[in-house]
């Protein structure tokens, strides 16, 4: 793929977005739910961007998954109307999902337990509305929600039926095989993907013989999406990092660093020619903390160091951050003259770990565009 240019002497750290990557890895996940013949519901957390979801939408995508409420609203606001917050609701935000839904959202909201489908059922039988609910299953022990054999999911069920005109309505089951992210290979990621398949698939048929409806089931990771088999019984799929892809995803296998869309431009501001230190101006304020590739076989600290063109760059490992300062360690030849390899002013560009958590420091993204031409901003939105 064409290498963008980037102009000289751009005030830094900057979120760069290479569109060019960014539309391949979409096109390239829809075709592959195309073929298998499930709806594609985006999660779009990772870019909290319209201009990324109007291009997965043009790819084919129908319906958004949320990580925020806020989401919810900016998404509906640009004219995206069916919604999925895909955490688990708490009461407190009863009342903002009801006026999101009031105000013409297809919202659906998900719950994991008896108390919460209670208290949201009671919430929209007082309040004249029924919510539309999905109930969240636990297919791989990782994070939240009901295994797939456990009593509770029909109590849970039970709880979510519309009695006296209102309250809520049990709309399916969803799961996220967030597990995916520890596995590196092809067979060990397709038994993943059919784990979470299975499980709730499972789920959905034991609610509709015990006589619940269960029209959705819905599954997804990056990881398993692009590694599923088969999806039978599946009626829609849910992915995010898959648009941009990070250096976790590429430790995963799922991607090549090459498909990595995001990076952070950054300036060398100093030396320390006794360590062997090269000084940036993107210390973890502009990379996020997460390590997440501390935990797979090639560990690249706070982030890939890469020339100005995206090229990594050998022997420059990011191995320390501070607030502002990133502190690269070069790891080549004794005696190499850093200040002549990296002067003062030259920038570089750091693929992150995770692309959600280094996007979330920044509030726009700075867009290489694929077609050529000049660069571009596009807004992104933070908070709850």
């Amino acid at each position: 793929m064409t290498r963008p240019v980037l102009p000289p002497d751009l005030e830094t750290p900057l979120l760069l977005l290479d569109e060019g990557r960014m539309a391949a890895n979409i096109a390239r996940m829809q075709r592959r739910m195309d073929a298998l013949g499930v709806r594609f519901r985006p999660h779009v957390k990772t870019a909290k961007c319209l201009e990324v979801a109007r291009h997965q939408v043009a790819a084919g995508a129908r319906g958004l998954t949320v990580s925020t409420l806020k989401e919810a609203e900016c998404f509906f606001a640009a004219g995206y109307g069916d919604i999925l917050y895909a955490v688990a609701i708490a009461p407190p935000k009863f009342d903002h999902a009801l006026r999101l839904a009031k105000a013409g959202v297809r919202l659906t909201l998900v719950v994991e337990s008896v108390a919460a489908a209670e208290r949201l059922s009671r919430h929209g039988r007082e309040n004249g509305h029924v919510h539309t609910v999905l109930i969240e299953v636990d297919t791989d022990g990782h994070r939240s929600g009901i295994h797939p054999e456990a009593p509770a999911l029909l109590d849970v069920a039970a709880a979510l039926t519309v009695e006296g005109g209102g309250g809520a309505r049990l709309d399916g089951v969803m799961t996220h095989a967030g597990s995916s992210y520890g596995l590196n290979t092809p067979e060990a990621l397709a038994a993943m993907a059919e784990q979470e398949r299975a499980g709730c698939v499972r789920a959905a048929e034991r609610l509709r013989a015990a006589g619940h409806a269960c029209p959705v089931v819905s599954v997804g990771s990056t990881p398993t999406a692009l590694s599923a088999r088969h999806l039978e019984g599946v009626t829609e799929v849910r992915a995010g990092v898959y648009a941009f892809f990070d250096l976790v995803m590429a430790g995963v296998g799922v991607c090549a660093v090459d498909d990595i869309a995001l990076s952070v431009l950054c300036t060398v501001i100093g030396h320390r020619a006794d360590t062997g230190w090269v000084i940036t101006d993107g210390g973890w304020m502009a990379m996020s903390r997460d390590r997440g590739t501390q935990r797979q076989a090639k560990d690249h600290g706070y982030g890939l160091v890469a020339a100005i063109d995206g090229t990594p760059v050998a022997n420059l490992a990011f191995r320390d951050a501070n607030q502002e300062h990133g502190v690269l360690h070069w790891t080549g030849a004794i005696g190499a003259d850093l200040e002549a390899l990296f002067p003062i002013g030259a920038q570089l560009r750091i693929l992150p770990n995770h692309a959600c958590a280094t996007a979330a420091q920044f509030d726009a993204y700075t867009v290489l565009p694929k077609d050529g031409g000049g660069l571009r901003r596009w807004d992104r939105f933070n908070g709850w």
